[in-house]
């Protein structure tokens, strides 16, 4: 289910609708066929709720079990949302809490309680189909899903290719239970220090000095599996559509807004 929600999402950020998937498949020898079978119920079952239709794929034979979909949808081209084009003035919308990067971390040394685990895998098999649908009733300007670059990486892309500094507020960010206080005792994956170093020179003012304030900036860098949607839009229209999401999504937040360039694409305040 994770898998298809996130492959499903690229086409919700960019506006669309899914259509089409196909399955990407790949298994051991000795996979169990009850396993087989589950992966691929999971996804044909987050299609099915997207709207989408499961037309074949490709299963070859790995030592490591890999899943994933292509997805194909519909847009129309006047309508097509890029994650370039946000403008000044704009304000941000994040559509789901951070932290799954650091929670599956955590699963995986086994250290993670039943209710963070239950937490960050509803927020990932989610999918951003009800985000997306309310905000096509909205004129954005800029769109992208967050996630394996974090919010971070995925700002400074929005930013970089709209000419414009996106500031980020720390401290309205939403984030999945424990999340936080694991960053704090240093479970962060290898992937959220590869995205400090891949935007370090390209981020202004940070908050840092203390250790809650790093594990805070650790979330905002925590690569996401099946994030949310980060929107730009102005900000009369940011303030309505916050109130409509928050209806159906209530972790939904303002978590930045769009400035002319200044220096650089991204700061932390």
């Amino acid at each position: 289910m994770i898998s298809a929600a996130n492959a499903l999402s690229d086409v919700y950020a960019m506006g669309g609708i899914p259509k089409l998937a196909m399955n990407i498949l790949c298994i051991p020898e000795d996979f169990e066929n009850e396993y087989t079978l589950e992966i691929l119920r999971g996804g044909y079952d987050r299609c099915i709720l997207a709207g989408a239709t499961v037309c074949g794929g490709h299963t070859i034979k790995d030592t490591v079990p890999k899943y994933g979909l292509s997805v194909s949808g519909f847009v129309h081209p006047k309508k097509i949302l890029s994650n370039a084009a946000a403008k000044e003035g704009d304000v941000l919308i994040l559509t789901k809490a951070l932290g799954t990067g650091i929670l599956c971390t955590a699963m995986k040394a086994d250290i993670l309680d039943r209710a963070a685990s239950a937490a960050a895998i509803e927020s990932m098999s989610l999918l951003n189909k009800t985000a997306a649908e309310i905000m096509s009733d909205f004129p954005v300007n800029a769109c992208t899903d967050v996630t394996g670059f974090g919010l971070v990486g995925h700002a400074f892309e929005m930013a970089a290719g709209s000419d414009k500094t996106i500031i980020l507020d720390s401290k309205s960010i939403p984030i999945l239970p424990g999340a936080l206080e694991l960053a704090g005792e240093g479970i962060v994956p290898a992937g959220a220090y590869a995205n400090r170093d891949y935007t370090g020179c390209s981020i202004g003012e940070m908050p840092g000095g203390s250790p809650a304030e790093l594990a805070r900036t650790d979330v905002m860098f925590d690569p996401q599996t099946s994030g949310g949607l980060l929107i730009s839009l102005p900000e009369k229209e940011a303030i309505r559509l916050l109130s409509r999401l928050r209806d159906e999504i209530p972790c939904a937040a303002i978590v930045g807004y769009v400035e002319n360039y200044k220096e650089k694409p991204v700061f932390i305040k």
